[in-house]
Protein backbone atom coordinates (compact mmCIF):
# COMPACT_ATOMS: atom_id res chain seq x y z
CA UNK A 1 0.00 0.00 0.00
CA UNK A 2 1.52 3.52 -0.41
CA UNK A 3 2.02 5.96 1.93
CA UNK A 4 0.95 9.90 1.83
CA UNK A 5 4.65 10.60 2.00
CA UNK A 6 5.12 8.38 -1.60
CA UNK A 7 2.52 9.61 -3.27
CA UNK A 8 3.85 13.63 -2.24
CA UNK A 9 6.95 13.02 -4.25
CA UNK A 10 5.50 10.72 -7.09
CA UNK A 11 3.06 14.58 -7.33
CA UNK A 12 5.93 16.33 -6.98
CA UNK A 13 8.31 14.38 -9.35
CA UNK A 14 5.25 14.54 -12.06
CA UNK A 15 5.06 18.52 -11.60
CA UNK A 16 9.01 19.19 -12.12
CA UNK A 17 9.18 16.64 -15.04
CA UNK A 18 5.96 19.08 -16.68
CA UNK A 19 7.60 22.13 -15.70
CA UNK A 20 10.92 20.65 -17.82
CA UNK A 21 9.65 20.42 -20.26
CA UNK A 22 8.04 23.70 -21.01
CA UNK A 23 4.16 23.09 -19.49
CA UNK A 24 2.56 25.91 -19.37
CA UNK A 25 -1.43 26.53 -18.77
CA UNK A 26 -2.60 27.99 -21.73
CA UNK A 27 -5.25 30.17 -19.24
CA UNK A 28 -2.12 30.34 -16.48
CA UNK A 29 -0.25 33.89 -15.75
CA UNK A 30 1.26 34.69 -19.52
CA UNK A 31 -0.70 31.84 -21.52
CA UNK A 32 -0.92 31.76 -24.81
CA UNK A 33 -4.53 31.76 -24.59
CA UNK A 34 -5.21 34.41 -22.28
CA UNK A 35 -5.29 36.97 -24.92
CA UNK A 36 -8.81 35.10 -25.84
CA UNK A 37 -10.49 35.61 -22.61
CA UNK A 38 -12.98 39.01 -23.47
CA UNK A 39 -11.51 40.34 -26.64
CA UNK A 40 -13.41 38.20 -29.10
CA UNK A 41 -16.21 39.39 -30.66
CA UNK A 42 -18.27 36.50 -31.64
CA UNK A 43 -20.90 37.35 -34.89
CA UNK A 44 -24.53 38.29 -33.41
CA UNK A 45 -27.12 35.73 -33.52
CA UNK A 46 -29.59 34.95 -36.08
CA UNK A 47 -31.82 32.01 -34.62
CA UNK A 48 -31.74 29.88 -31.70
CA UNK A 49 -28.69 27.45 -33.10
CA UNK A 50 -26.45 30.41 -33.60
CA UNK A 51 -27.88 32.10 -30.30
CA UNK A 52 -27.07 28.71 -28.50
CA UNK A 53 -23.82 28.71 -29.95
CA UNK A 54 -22.63 32.52 -28.90
CA UNK A 55 -24.08 32.07 -25.50
CA UNK A 56 -21.60 29.31 -24.93
CA UNK A 57 -18.59 30.71 -26.67
CA UNK A 58 -19.14 34.04 -24.54
CA UNK A 59 -19.35 31.38 -21.19
CA UNK A 60 -16.28 29.81 -22.39
CA UNK A 61 -14.49 33.18 -23.58
CA UNK A 62 -16.49 35.79 -21.65
CA UNK A 63 -18.22 38.87 -23.55
CA UNK A 64 -15.97 41.04 -25.34
CA UNK A 65 -15.35 44.10 -23.93
CA UNK A 66 -12.64 45.89 -26.16
CA UNK A 67 -12.59 43.33 -28.51
CA UNK A 68 -9.13 42.62 -30.99
CA UNK A 69 -10.91 39.85 -32.63
CA UNK A 70 -14.19 38.72 -34.29
CA UNK A 71 -15.07 35.44 -34.52
CA UNK A 72 -17.66 35.00 -37.92
CA UNK A 73 -19.23 31.50 -37.88
CA UNK A 74 -21.48 29.59 -40.40
CA UNK A 75 -23.67 26.84 -38.65
CA UNK A 76 -25.50 23.60 -40.83
CA UNK A 77 -27.30 20.71 -39.47
CA UNK A 78 -28.87 17.65 -40.31
CA UNK A 79 -31.92 15.72 -38.72
CA UNK A 80 -32.18 12.05 -39.89
CA UNK A 81 -34.80 9.25 -38.69
CA UNK A 82 -32.78 6.44 -37.23
CA UNK A 83 -35.11 4.41 -35.19
CA UNK A 84 -37.88 3.10 -37.18
CA UNK A 85 -40.58 0.66 -35.88
CA UNK A 86 -42.19 -2.11 -37.84
CA UNK A 87 -44.94 0.43 -39.06
CA UNK A 88 -42.60 2.85 -40.55
CA UNK A 89 -42.98 5.09 -37.49
CA UNK A 90 -39.94 6.90 -36.58
CA UNK A 91 -39.17 7.15 -32.90
CA UNK A 92 -35.52 8.10 -32.82
CA UNK A 93 -33.72 11.52 -34.68
CA UNK A 94 -30.01 11.91 -35.16
CA UNK A 95 -28.91 15.84 -35.21
CA UNK A 96 -25.57 16.21 -37.21
CA UNK A 97 -24.33 19.41 -37.30
CA UNK A 98 -21.22 21.74 -38.65
CA UNK A 99 -19.58 25.18 -37.94
CA UNK A 100 -17.23 26.68 -39.71
CA UNK A 101 -15.37 29.49 -38.29
CA UNK A 102 -13.01 31.99 -38.84
CA UNK A 103 -11.11 34.21 -36.29
CA UNK A 104 -9.93 37.85 -37.66
CA UNK A 105 -7.67 40.37 -35.85
CA UNK A 106 -9.86 43.91 -36.23
CA UNK A 107 -7.15 45.78 -36.40
CA UNK A 108 -5.53 44.18 -39.99
CA UNK A 109 -8.16 42.38 -41.26
CA UNK A 110 -5.53 39.41 -41.13
CA UNK A 111 -7.62 35.91 -40.32
CA UNK A 112 -5.66 34.31 -37.91
CA UNK A 113 -7.10 30.63 -38.08
CA UNK A 114 -10.04 29.29 -39.36
CA UNK A 115 -11.69 25.32 -39.55
CA UNK A 116 -14.72 23.20 -39.05
CA UNK A 117 -16.30 21.28 -36.15
CA UNK A 118 -18.31 18.45 -36.31
CA UNK A 119 -20.76 16.58 -33.75
CA UNK A 120 -24.02 15.07 -33.54
CA UNK A 121 -26.66 14.10 -30.66
CA UNK A 122 -30.11 12.34 -31.36
CA UNK A 123 -33.42 12.62 -29.27
CA UNK A 124 -36.10 10.39 -28.80
CA UNK A 125 -39.92 11.09 -30.77
CA UNK A 126 -41.70 8.21 -28.92
CA UNK A 127 -43.52 10.64 -26.56
CA UNK A 128 -46.07 13.20 -27.10
CA UNK A 129 -45.70 15.84 -29.70
CA UNK A 130 -45.38 18.51 -26.87
CA UNK A 131 -42.29 16.21 -25.41
CA UNK A 132 -40.42 15.64 -28.81
CA UNK A 133 -41.06 19.12 -29.41
CA UNK A 134 -38.89 19.69 -26.20
CA UNK A 135 -36.68 16.98 -26.82
CA UNK A 136 -35.35 18.16 -30.15
CA UNK A 137 -35.12 21.82 -28.88
CA UNK A 138 -32.83 20.49 -26.35
CA UNK A 139 -30.77 18.33 -28.87
CA UNK A 140 -30.19 21.07 -30.73
CA UNK A 141 -28.76 23.50 -27.39
CA UNK A 142 -26.57 20.34 -26.62
CA UNK A 143 -25.13 19.93 -30.22
CA UNK A 144 -24.28 24.02 -30.43
CA UNK A 145 -22.70 23.49 -27.17
CA UNK A 146 -20.55 20.40 -28.42
CA UNK A 147 -19.25 22.66 -31.19
CA UNK A 148 -18.80 25.59 -29.12
CA UNK A 149 -16.45 23.56 -26.96
CA UNK A 150 -14.40 22.32 -29.90
CA UNK A 151 -13.92 25.72 -31.51
CA UNK A 152 -12.81 27.28 -28.16
CA UNK A 153 -10.69 24.18 -27.74
CA UNK A 154 -9.10 24.76 -31.37
CA UNK A 155 -8.58 28.57 -30.76
CA UNK A 156 -6.60 27.45 -27.48
CA UNK A 157 -5.06 25.35 -29.58
CA UNK A 158 -3.20 27.72 -31.98
CA UNK A 159 -3.06 30.74 -30.16
CA UNK A 160 0.19 30.30 -29.45
CA UNK A 161 0.98 30.46 -33.15
CA UNK A 162 -0.40 34.01 -33.63
CA UNK A 163 0.51 36.71 -31.19
CA UNK A 164 -0.52 40.02 -29.28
Amino acid sequence: MWSSSRRTILHLLAALALAACGFEPAFGPGGAATKLQTSIQVDAPADKNSFDLVERLEQRLGRSRAPAYGLGYSIATLVTGVGITPDNAIIRYSVTGSVRFALTDLATGAQLTSGTVESFTSYSASGTTVSTLAAERDANARLMRLLADQIVARLIATSGAWGR
